[in-house]
């Protein structure tokens, strides 16, 4: 989940995994997997940085649970 800014200053929370494709236009649209459209304040650099910033989190958090699994099944 990435937090993003509605041009209307709203703040969401947005599903990083249902982003189909980020334009600039010249404001920032987002379109989603489902057919939703967003237009936000962010540009589209700092939407691609927070995907990515996200989806190192959520590896970092399978690789320790992993991690936890096989040091449980050693013991």
């Amino acid at each position: 989940m990435i937090n993003v800014t509605k041009l209307n200053g709203d703040s969401i929370i947005l599903n990083a995994e249902l982003i189909e494709t980020v334009e600039s236009r010249p404001d920032t649209l987002i379109t989603l997997t489902t057919g939703n459209k967003i237009m936000v304040k962010e540009k589209v650099a700092e939407i691609i940085k927070r995907v990515e910033d996200y989806k190192k989190h959520v590896n970092m958090l399978t690789r320790e649970k992993l991690s936890e699994l096989l040091n449980e099944e050693q013991e």
